[in-house]
């Protein structure tokens, strides 16, 4: 049976291109955004070559830069699941990218309320939104929020993810708490797995430091969660269709200290020059904490997909793409 149709926001990236193509398979009718490519140079051949992408995908222009340029694509759809985030650039600082993310995601809120059509949204925010409280707990959940500030005073790489991911949930919760908009958070850590977008996605590039022998990557692994990208889009997907779902949810599956991952690496890919456990011992960075999935798993939903999955499918989709 055809449903839909639903818009799905950046449709180039990572996440959002692999949702575009499970929501294509579950009989969905799909929109989704990209930002204006005036000189036609974007190759979207990765989307439009999709199953069911001749009848059931249609492609728009729009960026977060320009809210209404979401409007044409949110009209008449039943849901949105807005996946777009502008990434730090050497040209836009923290607050930039926080503004830039919170008025996007406003707008596209706003288009969702005067379409009358939309009847939930999914918004795809970060477990760097739960992570840096301050709090030394091992285990974070839902009710936890990021301080910036502290994070600020870790002096590690991603203020600006952390402060634009944290700002826009908290106004979109707000937004929708206030106009009654049905929306609902995912939170993902680190997103490994195969991918179908011609970059290579950063999540997975950080996830294979050891392999790619990226040493300057080691110390954003001293302690890492990770989810399987197949599995953070299954989720995406339950909440939309579970009417019940309220508030945010964590999607985390799996947590690795730096040396079991070493362990793990050495024995699974011994082609590769994995750094040794001892030679890690040096390595010093932030241990970040684990997330709890409760929530969502109490509400029915199962994680398929394990470490060997994660990294399997990330090395495959990396040697059919030329990165390995």
């Amino acid at each position: 049976m055809e449903k839909g149709p639903v818009c799905v926001t950046g449709g180039t990236g990572f996440v959002a291109s692999w949702l575009v193509m499970r929501l294509l398979q579950h009989g969905y009718t799909v929109r989704t955004t990209v930002r204006l490519d005036p000189e036609c140079k974007r190759d979207l051949s990765f989307l439009t070559s999709l199953p069911r992408a001749s009848e059931n995908l249609q492609i728009f222009n729009a960026d977060l830069n320009q809210p209404d340029s979401f409007n044409e694509a949110i009209e008449g759809c039943i849901g949105v699941f807005h996946v777009a985030h502008p990434m730090p650039n050497k040209e836009l600082d923290e607050e930039a990218v926080t503004k830039k993310a919170v008025q996007g995601a406003l707008g596209i809120l706003k288009a969702c309320l005067n379409s009358k059509t939309v009847k939930r949204v999914v918004y795809t925010s970060s477990a760097s939104t739960v992570a840096y409280s301050g709090s030394s707990q091992d285990l974070v959940d839902e009710s936890s929020w990021s301080d910036i500030e502290f994070h600020r005073s870790l002096k590690i790489f991603g203020t600006s993810y952390v402060s634009a991911k944290t700002k826009t949930e908290q106004a979109i919760l707000e937004f929708a708490e206030k106009s009654g908009l049905e929306v609902v958070t995912l939170l993902p850590p680190l997103v490994v797995g195969g991918f179908i977008c011609k970059n290579f996605p950063s999540s997975v590039s950080l996830a294979l430091a050891m392999i790619l022998g990226n040493r300057d990557n080691y110390r954003y692994l001293i302690r890492r969660s990770f989810v399987h990208v197949d599995d953070l889009v299954s989720a995406h997907i339950f909440l939309f269709e579970n009417s019940d779902a309220k508030g945010r949810y964590i999607c985390s599956s799996n947590q690795l200290p730096i040396d079991e991952m070493s362990q793990f690496l050495s024995a699974k890919y011994p082609d590769f020059p994995i750094p040794t456990t001892d030679f890690l011992k040096g390595i010093e960075g932030y241990k970040s904490c684990g997330f709890s999935s409760q929530k969502l798993m109490s509400f029915g939903f199962k994680f398929k997909y394990g470490l060997d999955d994660m990294f399997g499918d990330a090395i495959q989709s990396c040697r059919e793409k030329g990165f390995l």
